[in-house]
């Protein structure tokens, strides 16, 4: 018997398991979605975004966002990503805006030369304060990472209580897509003497506009 075998042998013997005996099968997870009125997942929502240090903004209708947007934009160089939604609301269609970016290298130059980047975004996370973006076609990740300000337009009907309701929407998520990003607050790191420093790895500033549903 080799070390490694009388190793694993122990182990089983802990586990009360004979040698070829199959693990039982994991117990379901336990999902804990609270019970909140809806009404006040965007007021949740703002508050634990704001805490940090985001920047939040609600427009009353798709129509409502290029105005609630116009002084952030003012003089910027933007890139949008294709999401349908910011379409509705106008954004592409801004001249300052560059969008319906299908080849990579050029939405890569696009964003590495853009101020303000802005996506919509799939989920948002009404306990943490959090966007879920779901990398597609339509959702670039480049734009949400590259520029050094990130703004997403979200759908009130879009923010979920909290990662639980998410999974238990997307128990798979990998089935959907190739990447998941969970965006809670600015870009962070404390790694150099402890002192805090935005915009390291990702935006330094992050904005979100919430329209109300029509």
């Amino acid at each position: 018997m080799t070390s490694r075998e009388a190793i694993l042998g122990k182990i089983r013997k802990e586990l009360g398991r004979a040698a070829g005996q199959l693990p039982a099968p994991l117990a379901a997870p336990a999902l804990r979605i609270p019970l909140l009125d809806r009404n006040l997942y965007k007021n949740l929502f703002v508050q634990n975004f704001e805490k940090l240090a985001g920047k939040a903004a609600v427009a009353e209708n798709s129509s409502g966002v290029v105005a609630t947007l116009a002084s952030l934009l003012e003089g910027k160089r933007v890139v949008a990503s294709n999401a349908p939604f910011l379409q509705i609301c106008g954004i592409t269609d801004l001249p300052q805006v560059q969008s319906g970016f299908t080849d990579r290298e050029l939405l890569r130059e696009a964003c590495a030369a853009a101020d303000i980047g802005i996506t919509s975004a799939d989920y948002a996370l009404a306990a943490t304060g959090t966007f879920v973006m779901l990398a597609s076609p339509h959702e670039a990740r480049l734009i949400s990472l590259l520029p050094p300000v990130h703004i997403a337009v979200i759908p009130r009907s879009r923010i979920l209580a909290n990662l639980d309701e998410l999974l238990s929407i997307l128990p798979k998520p990998a089935e959907q897509t190739s990447s998941m990003v969970l965006i809670t607050g600015p870009s962070r790191t404390a790694d150099i003497e402890q002192i805090l420093v935005r915009g390291v790895h990702g935006p330094g500033e992050i904005h979100a506009v919430i329209v109300e549903d029509n």
